[in-house]
């Protein structure tokens, strides 16, 4: 038996629900709040005292008078039936009553969404898109965040964003999300949108495609064994191993993925790590987790990565190097990255679509990214030869005078091989294309080679019999593209010839009979061959300067006597074909000779000067005596003149500009702390920051100066290759990817290979070719690069061997 407040304390009611009634009998209260069958237990239990013990309920006398124990128990059944059938009668009529509710909440909501999807143009169905998206007004598309709106709530009306999981969050009430509720949501509302939640999930999953057996369930490739696997297959799993190896395989192959990616090491460590650790029920991330909350992780964790390699760059000195590009939707770019001894670091790319990009809008993207590095630590600035880059340039010069903008020595090289291999016939230019016009016309029988088998695949299966090297189709917008097609051709020299005389080319019908003819003459006429030797050799030095300088190594010291040896060499060539001496005159040299020396006059700079008269082996006995017309750079007339400019503008201070003039002169006459005889023998074979850091500390401002300029490259070829990382990230196949998101890739793509650079290991396997990436011997990446942040021709891809 219980006492009186027994049931209180077994069922707590709420304050307001704590209002007593009062039985007839005036002898006991119970709480209003107890349910409906309770109340009925009770109200049976009021017909006998028995049934009362029975129930818990306190023991109260009915009646003053005995009383049968048959009589009573026949009363209880009776009354207990009556109630029975009372409590059934009831649960009926709610039933029907919620239903009645139910479908007027339904149908209001439907009208909702009717009216949302007729207000709202290009919406997508139920069937496509998530239900609850009906029950919001989407304003504004956020930029650059995926599925992210801006939408308004058409039972609160409060103007919310996000994606469609805080939809769902602020409409069903789910807490934790960083929204707020929807307060006017009843609780009929949220079970009709549950209901619709469920089943938009219910045909997402009937629609998606029915999952194919893998071949160790279809049992194809293997041998069935009688009776079930050996305890050492099941202790060393080799089923489990086996089916995830073809899991992972499937996933390769649905989707599309170069086997490349196998050599990744990220990818191996990735698997490792689960097996290891063995993480029961662990779900990969999905779609939106990896383009938005990893992508933002990994990008911070980068940038924060290379914070040690930043802090170098007050010592060290640091160059930003720009180029331009478009992406597969035509969208213009132009990315910057800063470079410096220890490689190029990947800064941002600009969007500029709907801008000009004249001298104003560049210079003003230059100065935004040298306010970001610091002023301080910009050396130079290097981007093409174009018009509007260099007037760029000259706008940050006069803003920033310690900042040197420098054009980019490997594009320069390249126009000056176009001038003389492809010279244009106009009245300007009749002398050079009188002289280089049969440069011109090598390339163009080349190319009508290239074409004629590669055209026409009957040809060229012929042609894979004879030689295992594919030819190559280079764009004219690639750098030395004439030297390129020149120097495969001359590779399959001999598979070319067995071709044009084999049984199979002779039996083969062909379809243009003159042009085969002209093709299999050039190919077997020796003096063609002997053109292409030629033009090989004396474009050779020029080819070999663009492959030392189209590096991330630092050379910006090296470029001033690279061009005095290379047009040294060419002479060399030339006059060895032509067999004359060197006191003769010959008009073809001279041709040259004036190309070159007018393409070094517009791309040298008195920062040139001055970091080659930093090289302590340019003073050097050896480098000196290696030619009887080389000269110490201090003998230099013009190097002089144009070092002394770069010490006035370098140093405005009269007294600093004193004391590094006494600093110089010290070290060019190898007087004062440079006397030393281990400082003077370590000139011409020690590199010359490490000379600087050992000899150098009592000429503080010229030790400074060499820090800074001798680890500084001399062309924007790292800008230029960084767009095949761009292309290879943002494909025609992935042409969606916001600009935004594709620069966040690349920003990790290209900066996690510096970062996991070592220094003698340059070569990322599972990278976009790798740093070293070489496919036909001495042609190296040339082919990778673009020329001009205004080149129209962008789309013309090349033929990479594998």
């Amino acid at each position: 038996m219980m006492h009186g407040n027994a049931l209180e304390d077994a069922a707590p009611v709420s304050e307001t629900c704590k209002k007593r009634i009062r039985l007839r009998n005036g002898r006991e209260t119970f709480p209003a709040s107890i349910d409906y069958t309770r109340n009925v237990s009770r109200n049976a239990a009021c017909a006998s005292p028995i049934a009362a013990g029975l129930l818990g309920i306190p023991k109260f006398q009915l009646f003053h008078f005995p009383v049968s124990k048959f009589l009573c128990l026949s009363v209880f059944l009776v009354y207990f039936t009556s109630c029975l059938v009372y409590y059934l009668f009831c649960r009926r009529s709610i039933r029907q009553e919620q239903e009645k509710i139910n479908l007027k909440g339904s149908e209001s909501l439907n009208c909702m969404a009717s009216s949302q999807e007729q207000e709202t143009q290009g919406s997508s169905t139920s069937v496509d898109q998530p239900p609850l998206w009906d029950f919001v007004t989407k304003l504004d598309k956020l930029p650059g965040s995926g599925g992210c709106w801006k939408f308004k709530c058409n039972l609160c009306s409060e103007t919310r964003q996000g994606s469609y999981s805080r939809v769902r969050a602020h409409l069903l009430g789910i807490k934790g999300t960083r929204i707020s509720i929807c307060k006017k949501a009843t609780t009929t509302d949220k079970l009709n949108m549950t209901r619709l939640e469920d089943e938009y999930e219910k045909k997402k999953t009937e629609s998606q495609a029915k999952e194919v057996q893998l071949p160790c369930e279809a049992g194809v490739g293997f041998k069935k064994r009688k009776g079930i696997s050996t305890p050492i297959e099941r202790a060393f799993g080799v089923e489990i191993r086996d089916q995830l190896d073809q899991e992972i395989a499937r996933m390769f192959y649905t989707g599309g993925l170069p086997f490349n990616l196998a050599r990744n090491p990220h990818y191996v460590r990735a698997f490792q790590f689960a097996a290891n650790n063995k993480i029961d029920g662990y779900v990969p991330p999905g779609y939106n987790k990896l383009r938005t909350t990893l992508l933002q992780k990994e990008k911070d964790n980068v940038h924060k990565l290379l914070e040690p390699l930043r802090l170098t760059w007050k010592e060290k000195g640091v160059t930003i190097v720009s180029d331009g590009w478009s992406d597969p939707t035509r969208t213009p770019l132009i990315n910057f990255m800063a470079t410096s001894g220890n490689g190029p670091l990947f800064l941002k790319a600009v969007n500029c679509f709907g801008e000009v990009k004249d001298r104003f809008f560049i210079a003003e993207l230059m100065k935004e990214v040298i306010n970001e590095i610091g002023h301080e630590n910009v050396v130079q600035i290097i981007t093409d030869n174009a018009a509007n880059c260099k007037a760029a340039g000259e706008i940050i010069e006069s803003q920033f005078p310690h900042i040197y903008w420098t054009p980019c020595v490997v594009h320069t090289l390249n126009l000056a091989l176009k001038n003389i291999c492809s010279p244009r016939n106009v009245e300007t230019n009749e002398l050079t294309y009188e002289q280089c016009r049969w440069i011109k016309e090598v390339h163009e029988e080349a190319f009508a080679i290239k074409n004629f088998i590669m055209n026409h695949n009957m040809r060229l299966s012929i042609f894979t019999k004879f030689t295992p090297l594919r030819l190559l189709s280079v764009a004219d917008t690639r750098f030395a593209s004439i030297i390129v097609m020149l120097k495969r051709l001359k590779l399959i020299k001999r598979g070319l010839q067995a071709m044009v005389i084999s049984e199979e080319w002779s039996s083969y019908r062909l379809d243009d009979t003159e042009k085969a003819n002209s093709v299999k003459e050039y190919i077997l006429n020796d003096d063609w061959w002997d053109k292409v030797t030629y033009i090989l050799s004396f474009t050779g030095p020029i080819y070999e300067m663009i492959r030392a300088c189209d590096t991330d190594k630092p050379c910006l010291h090296l470029v001033y006597e690279m061009w005095d040896s290379m047009i040294e060499k060419v002479k060399i060539e030339i006059y060895k074909k032509e067999k004359r001496p060197a006191s003769q005159i010959s008009c073809f040299y001279d041709i040259v000779h004036r190309i070159l020396v007018a393409r070094w006059a517009k791309n040298n700079t008195p920062l040139h000067c001055l970091a080659h008269s930093l090289h302590p082996r340019y003073y050097s006995d050896a480098w000196l005596m290696e030619d009887s017309t080389r000269c110490a750079p201090h003998r230099d007339g013009e190097i002089s003149q144009e070092r002394m400019k770069c010490f006035r503008r370098l140093f405005p201070n009269d007294d600093e500009y004193g004391r590094v003039l006494d600093e110089y002169a010290m070290f060019s006459m190898k007087s004062g702390p440079f006397e030393d005889l281990t400082s003077i023998s370590k000139m011409a074979t020690m590199e010359p920051k490490n000379w600087w850091v050992n000899f150098g500390a009592q000429t503080p401002f010229l030790q400074t100066l060499a820090f800074r300029l001798l680890g500084q490259p001399s062309s924007s070829s790292c800008a230029e290759r960084n767009w095949s990382t761009y292309a290879f990230i943002h494909s025609l196949k992935r042409n969606k990817l916001t600009t935004s998101r594709a620069q966040d890739l690349v920003y990790i793509h290209n900066n996690l290979r510096l970062l996991s650079r070592t220094p003698k290991d340059d070569v990322k396997m599972w990278d976009v070719g790798g740093d070293a990436f070489d496919s036909m011997e001495d042609v190296g990446f040339l082919e990778f690069a673009d020329l001009s942040l205004d080149e129209p021709d962008f789309e013309n891809e090349l033929i990479i061997d594998n």
